[in-house]
């Protein structure tokens, strides 16, 4: 059993919403957490059913419990009304709820009492580094860190049953979109555009369809936590900067069988575009779950001259990622044309090489040193 970071300790004196991708965990982290509490399945037909015909049982059988009883509702977007129920013991009978589930966008489309800030929103991430014991950046870059696909050793099959089962239980379910054909191309097309400042038009020429479409799509995978955009760090103070964001899917072992790529080798440029979102899923999960109010951006100049592939808070901490065993002085362009307009900011790359080294003012962290000294606080 792997020990997860996120604790919910905030039950005790609120409620929660805890979101996340599929198989992400969350079921498995409850019934660690709360073993004893009652605890509501959707997923099971049997308990959909009594509750969707009767959403007031749940208020009926939560009146027997004691004032500041956890309960969890799994799935808790299935059945909307039941927030009615839920909100009303919130403030009636100090019951403190886990409402649980894949995606809060049913919820806010249907109108759903989301309990007015009586709710604290959590997300579980796929597994990180700080909670794999000898972890493994070559097993990660090629699989992905979902629990059920980083324990084993080929989780081809899986991660191409999971893709079905997001189009299947997310997309036809709920009805999202009208042509399931063009989305399904579009997340081939987005896959391609991982990790890269988002082109609406090109995009939307490359799958057949209009822009305005692809803007839904992208909604889409957001909502339901399958995708995330990462900013631009827009302030200027010399050079001009691009202001699209990046697009990056959840988890690269997605992105992998989106693409169809085989084993990813270190020193192929696959390896290191898979490599650079394995360490912004890390960066995303570490700034989440330490509840950091400094946001993940990056820079990127006007004229393409100058990157930089992660920016934290106001400039503090800017982060080269270089899938390279020997990181050279061209590696440090961006982020030294960076430091002329944010003289204050710490410099890194993290990298493939074996041993910490300071060069040229910049720190160079092997990637697993890098991610030890991340979870321990001592990069941000």
């Amino acid at each position: 059993m792997l020990d997860r970071l996120l604790k919910l300790n905030e039950i005790h004196t609120d409620s929660l919403y805890l979101w996340g991708p599929r198989q992400t965990g969350k079921s498995t982290l409850l019934k660690t957490l709360f073993p004893d509490a009652p605890y509501y399945d959707m997923l099971k037909s049997d308990v959909f059913s009594v509750y969707k015909l009767r959403p007031s049982q749940l208020r009926q059988e939560c009146m027997m419990l004691d004032e500041g009883a956890v309960v969890i509702i799994d799935e808790v977007q299935k059945i909307p009304p039941l927030l009615d129920e839920v909100h009303w013991l919130i403030v009636n009978k100090g019951i403190n709820f886990v409402l649980c589930g894949s995606s809060a966008r049913k919820l806010k489309r249907s109108g759903a009492n989301l309990l007015g800030g009586r709710a604290l929103r959590k997300v579980l991430h796929p597994l990180v580094s700080a909670e794999i014991p000898d972890f493994n950046i070559d097993k990660a870059v090629n699989h992905g860190t979902l629990p059920r696909h980083y324990l084993i050793d080929n989780p081809k099959k899986r991660l191409q049953s999971y893709i079905g089962d997001y189009l299947q239980q997310e997309i036809i379910a709920e009805a999202l979109v009208r042509n399931l054909d063009s989305f399904t191309r579009f997340m081939e097309v987005a896959a391609l555009s991982d990790s890269e400042m988002v082109n609406y038009s090109k995009i939307a020429a490359d799958c057949g369809i209009s822009s305005k479409t692809v803007k839904e799509y992208f909604s889409i995978l957001e909502e339901t936590l399958v995708g995330m955009f990462v900013p631009a760090f827009t302030k200027v103070i010399k050079r001009k900067v691009q202001i699209a964001p990046k697009f990056y899917y959840f988890d690269i072992g997605i992105v992998n069988i989106l693409l169809q790529r085989g084993k990813l080798e270190r020193g192929t440029a696959e390896y290191g575009h898979a490599f650079e979102h394995l360490i912004i899923q890390e960066l995303v999960a570490y700034l989440d779950y330490s509840e950091s109010d400094k946001k993940l951006t990056f820079w990127h100049t006007l004229n393409n001259a100058y990157e930089v592939d992660a920016v934290i808070g106001n400039a503090e901490v800017a982060i080269e990622i270089k899938s390279s065993a020997n990181v050279v002085s061209a590696h440090l362009k961006g982020l030294k044309a960076f430091q002329e307009e944010y003289p204050q900011c710490k410099l890194v790359v993290v990298s493939l090489e074996e041993r910490p080294r300071l060069f040229n003012g910049v720190e160079v962290w092997p990637a697993k040193d890098f991610l030890s000294r991340l979870w321990s606080g001592k990069i941000i």
